[in-house]
């Protein structure tokens, strides 16, 4: 088969199109026929994804691209909820290998693949997993996100930031998000209340007195978050930790967390998106042989969203 094949930690041109081995299908696993593959521009700057399960490092070459739309071709011995012809999608296993290839091989008993939304197209469905879920996570299960509550989103325009603005706003809340100037009216579109320039407007000037804030972008955003937030509220980040000093005596709680693949959660996401309550929003697609463009700090991206990965041509 062929594959993009990482041979190299956090370097882009280390990245090559090339034949590869086909993945071995072991007895728990599927073996997914790719269509489309969701890119996350810095994973192969992360450490963790050149480590196995037990933290030996992974043999180079590794192939990247762990949000995956496409079709069960096999299914192993001992495998089951699933059967040949099925189409799926998910968030799969950071350390193994990924989807930016004609198959990946998935364990079919960790939750890591449901049914593709029949309203979605392949790369529609691969620009969903790892956003979704990491804001669905975020907001309803570290910061218990009720209707009416007022949530910033930092990012409105990101991969991630996309899901929380509509989230947010179908649960019910006062939805504010930072973008930039050009993405705005994209942003308001998507359902959030207010939109500020993060560019012309310093976020704290203007917002105070929140239930929730999710930051997704790091750097000092995290501590001129912290004081925009109500006695009892929560600031959820997927950028930085907590620094361990943060005075939280007023009942204001800091989170900082990894996404997880949950097929429960996958499937209701799938449920939002066939109903129409929630879009996916592909920034790009760009073929499999061309799949270094998408990675590294010059990575390419057109617009907001997520950049995807067409492997079987749809």
């Amino acid at each position: 088969m062929f594959a993009l094949r990482a041979y190299a930690p956090g370097e882009p041109a280390r990245l090559a199109f090339d034949e590869a081995p086909s993945p071995d299908l072991g007895p728990r696993d599927v073996l997914v026929r790719v269509h489309a593959s969701g890119v996350s521009p810095g994973e192969l700057d992360w450490p963790g994804a050149w480590l196995d399960h037990d933290a030996t490092p992974r043999v180079p070459p590794i192939v990247p691209g762990h949000e995956v739309a496409g079709v069960i071709e096999a299914v192993g011995s001992d495998a089951t909820g699933f059967a040949v012809g099925n189409e799926v999608f998910g968030y799969i296993d950071v350390h193994r290998d990924g989807a930016d290839a004609e198959y990946v091989a998935v364990r079919a008993d960790t939750g890591e693949l449901a049914p593709k939304p029949s309203r979605l197209t392949h790369p529609e469905a691969a620009a969903v997993p790892l956003s979704a879920l990491t804001a669905w996570q975020a907001l309803f299960d570290h910061a218990d996100l009720q209707p009416d509550q007022r949530v910033l989103v930092h990012g409105g325009a990101g991969g991630v930031g996309t899901f929380a603005v509509q989230f947010a706003r179908w649960r019910g809340a006062h939805v504010v998000a930072t973008s930039s100037e050009r993405d705005r009216s994209f942003v308001s579109e998507l359902g959030a209340d207010e939109v500020i320039d993060y560019r012309g407007t310093r976020f704290e000037d203007t917002v105070a007195e929140v239930d929730l804030v999710l930051d997704t972008v790091g750097g000092d955003t995290w501590s001129r978050s912290w004081d925009v937030i109500r006695p009892g509220g929560r600031l959820v980040s997927i950028a930085v930790p907590r620094p361990p000093d943060r005075d939280e005596a007023d009942g204001r709680r800091a989170v900082w967390f990894v996404v997880r693949p949950d097929v429960r959660q996958l499937v209701e996401i799938g449920r939002l998106l066939d109903a129409g309550l929630v879009r996916s929003i592909v920034s790009d697609i760009l073929p499999l042989a061309r799949g270094a463009e998408a990675y590294g700090p010059g990575a390419r991206r057109s617009g907001p969203g997520k950049v995807v990965l067409s492997v079987a041509g749809d």
